[in-house]
């Protein structure tokens, strides 16, 4: 007897060889988080060799790469690639130089809208219909999400709907899903109970059913029992190839590895004030989650985004206020501590873990209480850019459903770039070198957060720096609070091209600069 999961399972190749020129392919997975990095892989090595298939249209929602050669830096081709819809260019620095150069169209979607729009794709829907990206360069009154001139407009439109404005962001038919399981059973349903995360493998499935395409499962093994209805996360009717992975190409994220059972577990004990993580050196850094901690509301539904945010987890720690708050991450993990580098996506001792698209439902409902996150521009207005910077293509990511939610935004960055170099003594901050870029300008060069959208839904934004604390207030930002050691005039003022607000400005708290305990 043949098993209905078995007439499906093919090696990588013989799976991306029914790939057609032409074709809209779309990805799951997150940084290298139940990223399928065989499929890929096997789609690079298909073109290389025989120059097919050409033409394809790629979407995927959160960042899929290492910021080097894997995971959606495989499909960065010209002539494999000809349209490209992705929510966070970063860690895919080959796709970003074909997009910066005008080699593919290109276009910046909020990742919240991708991995929902995968949804309504599945129903049949027109798009998905939201507040997400009014006012900022993903709204068609600017750029329209466009990221170079070739691309044309179009993909997301404004509506009036009962008086309301909304972004249209318009479906399109998905003719190859890329997903990734842990295991198949023998009924091809396929199993993720070693996956940090669920992201939107099922809505893709969905999709690419509904569109009258096919949806290739990456799986690391094969299990001869039938899986409990209930731990079934996409049903083996909507698989139509199932490739076996070798575990180099299968690893739980690009930055654990193999398998590690902390990142699908609870935590041993519901109390997490215990819990330690390797403290943070005295450096900026540290300084600026140290005053960003400081913000989080007793009992708050948190976000912490990538890169200098992810310390004020280690501060809470520090602190022993983990189990004052939840930290929850956008792709899924609810509670636990979100893991950092390439394995940002999944968390350590998550209580719960739910699919992608149904937290940035939560989030785009403010549901946060409290985000914070990078900030590499902030101009006059209070406008950030983290997207991009000259030819530097970064994206947006999950950034524009959290900043445009969250009900208090705490942007952390140092004040300036490039060699900066602080020391802090007796409790006092001293500049050794200051860095030689600028990061609070005139004007933006592309607004990734919009301060007006924000005054008008009410949020409560700050921007932390390791020497100063800005406030958005209802004209510009101000000046409410300065390190111990500087100089506001000279080391703040004279360095910021525009005059923020200065009325009663206190010195930054002295936690901030006190050394890690132990």
């Amino acid at each position: 007897m043949t098993l209905p999961r078995d007439a499906k399972l093919c090696s990588a190749d013989e799976a991306i060889a029914l790939v057609e020129d032409g074709r809209t392919i779309a990805s799951g997975g997150f940084v290298g988080a139940g990223v399928p990095e065989a499929l890929t892989a096997a789609l690079e090595r298909r073109f290389l060799a025989a120059g097919l298939p050409r033409d394809l249209t790629v979407v995927y929602a959160a960042g899929q790469g290492d910021g080097q050669t894997r995971g959606i830096n495989h499909l960065a081709h010209e002539g494999l690639v000809r349209r490209v819809i992705g929510g966070h260019w970063g860690l895919a620095p080959r796709m970003g130089r074909l997009a910066i150069e005008g080699k593919v169209e290109a276009y910046n979607f909020p990742q919240g809208v991708v991995c929902q729009l995968f949804r309504d794709i599945a129903a049949g829907r027109p798009g998905c219909i939201t507040h997400i990206g009014l006012d900022m360069f993903i709204d068609p009154i600017h750029r329209g999400g466009r990221l170079n001139d070739r691309t044309p407009p179009g993909l997301v439109e404004r509506v009036e709907l009962d008086g309301k404005t909304w972004l249209w962001y318009k479906s399109l038919p998905i003719h190859v899903g890329l997903i990734r399981a842990t295991s198949a059973d023998p009924q091809g349903n396929l199993l993720m109970d070693e996956e940090g995360l669920f992201g939107e493998m099922l809505p893709i499935a969905q999709a690419a059913h509904n569109s009258g395409g096919i949806a290739i499962a990456q799986v690391a093994r094969l299990s001869d029992e039938l899986a409990p209805p209930q731990e079934v996360r996409v049903p083996g009717i909507l698989v139509d190839r199932i490739v076996v992975a070798e575990p180099k190409d299968h690893p739980q994220t690009f930055g654990h590895g193999q398998f590690n059972p902390a990142l699908v577990t609870a935590a041993p004990s519901v109390d997490m004030s215990g819990v330690s993580l390797e403290p943070l050196p005295m450096n900026a850094r540290r300084i600026i989650a140290a005053r960003a901690c400081d913000e989080i509301p007793q009992g708050a539904i948190a976000n912490l985004g990538i890169g200098m945010p992810e310390g004020v987890a280690n501060i809470a720690a520090e602190r022993g206020l983990l189990d004052r708050f939840t930290l929850t991450v956008e792709s899924g993990p609810v509670g636990g501590i979100p893991a950092g580098g390439l394995s940002f996506g999944v968390s350590v001792h998550p209580q719960a873990i739910i699919d992608q698209p149904s937290q940035f439902d939560f989030y785009d409902g403010r549901g946060l209480d409290y985000a914070a996150l990078g900030a590499a521009q902030v101009d006059a207005q209070g406008n950030v850019n983290v997207s991009q910077f000259g030819t530097r293509l970064a994206g947006v990511g999950g950034f524009v459903n959290i900043t445009q939610t969250a009900k208090k935004v705490v942007f952390c960055g140092t004040f300036t770039a490039g060699g900066l170099e602080v020391a802090v003594e007796n409790g006092q901050l001293r500049i050794v070198n200051e860095g030689r870029v600028r990061k609070f300008v005139e004007q933006v060069e592309q607004v990734s957060f919009s301060a007006e959208h924000s005054r008008r839904i009410g949020q409560e934004v700050l921007y932390v720096t390791e020497r100063a604390v800005f406030r958005l207030n209802d004209d510009t930002i101000e000046l409410i609070e300065v390190a111990p050691g500087i100089d506001y005039q000279s080391q703040v003022l004279a360095l910021i091209p525009f005059e923020p607000m200065v009325r009663s400005v206190r010195p930054m708290g002295p936690r901030c600069f006190a050394p890690p305990k132990g």
